[in-house]
């Protein structure tokens, strides 16, 4: 079959286009603003890219066309249509879905799958589930919103009955206005947390979990639901009705819990030790992801110690705290740090700021960020900006796209913040501020104009 992904870079479709090459099937797709990891994993799958949603490209006469939650009927201000290619595609009458649902169709059903939902921390425990399973000789199959470094792809089918996918609540397809994961019908299923997100669907923190709660109904009773015990959130969504087992994590009273530092800590069920975690990672974040990770293994037979064992050799995911340069300034000898991550809820730019002062201590951390998300375009968290920066000791925001103002909003900052509307901009207000030894934390969930390469080249060039 021959099938042609519409929003084939991001990082759902395109661990979708993988899986569907894995399987034989023959692969294209299109997308805008094409960007690494994934325009690298999937040109190296053989995987046919094309710049733009054309009409011309009905031509390729595929079997099926899969259709990205990025596609819309939206009109461009001259009354075209923003995607010709959809419009071609509904006027032919030609077969298209969406992608959660050729997933399920394709790839889940049968399979134990194992779902990873939550605000914070899908990508990186999915990784981590994932990277047990395998260590524990499951073969399991996956789909990561990121690209493991263990791994080295986002996706695999795996030979295996267990299957685990990071579950996102976003929705499915402009025809589709459910959560992607009510497709997944999963056995295992990880709330990991739960906070307002995706201000452009959803109206308020309620209606989010009204759908966290549709995917507990798809749950069977010889199931488990992993839940994280600190949620005040997702203890009302489980108020709502729950038909299987469940499990807590993070609370002292929760059924798996932690005792330790974050990087290395003693794994208590229900109170009682029974194995321990020494890692590379750091931050309490990832030490409840970790938790969340060992109690969905030990619902397929993997054992906490089995857990902890791989645990202590994963190596996370590509664009969480990932150095991307080490460059020294001409006469020093303390290097410039460049990193990239993929944070840009304030939550996560907070805790991911968190994590890195722990790592660098008194060091400085100039945080770099974009608000970038639907969310954040919107403004919806505007306020919590400063706040969410409040470790950092400069942030530099781009603004550009913004239909509110950065720089009244960041203003509680004071002279630690600097605001421009272009990536060059923002690379030259770096540039100006910049002393040997300083930590620059990219954050975005997209590509961000090449910043990394260009902070690197302009340090370089200094």
């Amino acid at each position: 079959m021959h099938i042609h992904i519409l929003g084939i870079c991001g990082t759902f479709m395109g661990g979708l286009a993988a899986l569907a090459r894995e399987a034989g099937h023959r692969v294209t797709g299109c997308d805008a603003g094409v960007y690494p990891p994934m325009s690298d994993q999937l040109r190296a799958l053989g995987i046919d890219l094309m710049e733009g949603f054309g009409a011309e490209q009905l031509d390729l006469k595929p079997d099926l066309f899969v259709v990205g939650n990025v596609v819309s009927r939206a009109r461009l201000p001259d009354g075209e249509p923003k995607f010709p290619l959809m419009e071609a595609i509904l006027d032919a009458g030609a077969a298209y879905t969406s992608g959660p649902q050729w997933l399920a169709e394709h790839v889940l059903q049968g399979r134990h799958v194992l779902a990873i939902a939550g605000t914070h921390g899908k990508t990186t425990t999915t990784a981590m589930l994932a990277w047990i399973l395998h260590s524990a000789g499951l073969e399991p199959g996956f789909l990561v919103g990121g690209v493991p470094v263990n791994f080295g792809v986002s996706a695999r089918l795996g030979k295996g009955k267990c299957f685990v996918i990071e579950a996102d609540e976003y929705d499915t397809a402009f025809f589709d206005k459910r959560s992607k994961f009510v497709h997944y019908r999963p056995r295992t299923a990880v709330l990991n947390n739960l906070e307002f997100d995706h201000a452009d669907i959803f109206d308020d923190l309620g209606a989010i979990e009204r759908q966290f709660h549709h995917l507990l109904r798809t749950v069977p009773a010889s199931g488990r639901v992993v839940v994280n015990g600190l949620e005040e959130s997702l203890t009302r969504v489980l108020h709502q009705g729950c038909w299987s087992e469940t499990r807590s994590f993070g609370a002292a009273v929760s059924d798996f819990s932690a005792l330790g530092a974050p990087d290395d800590f003693d794994v208590l069920l229900q109170g009682k030790t029974v194995a321990h975690v020494h890692w590379n990672l750091s931050g309490v974040h990832n030490q409840l992801n970790a938790l969340a990770a060992i109690a969905a293994a030990e619902h397929v037979g993997v054992s906490a110690v089995r857990s902890a064992a791989a645990l202590a050799t994963f190596e996370n995911v590509k664009r969480r705290m990932e150095v991307r340069a080490q460059i020294l300034l001409p006469g020093t000898d303390a290097p410039v740090t460049i990193y990239d991550d993929f944070a840009h809820h304030p939550t996560a730019i907070r805790t991911t700021v968190n994590g890195l002062r722990r790592k660098v201590g008194e060091s400085r951390i100039l945080a770099v960020f974009e608000p970038r998300s639907n969310t954040m375009k919107l403004g919806a968290m505007k306020a919590q900006l400063p706040w969410s920066l409040e470790e950092a000791d400069l942030a530099f925001c781009h603004s550009g796209g913004l239909g509110w103002d950065a720089m009244a909003a960041l203003s509680p900052m004071g002279e630690r913040v600097c605001v421009a509307d272009s990536v060059d901009a923002v690379v030259a207000q770096v540039l100006a501020r910049v002393k040997p030894g300083d930590h620059l934390l990219c954050m975005s969930n997209g590509g961000f104009g090449g910043i990394h390469q260009k902070l690197a080249l302009a340090l370089q060039s200094a």
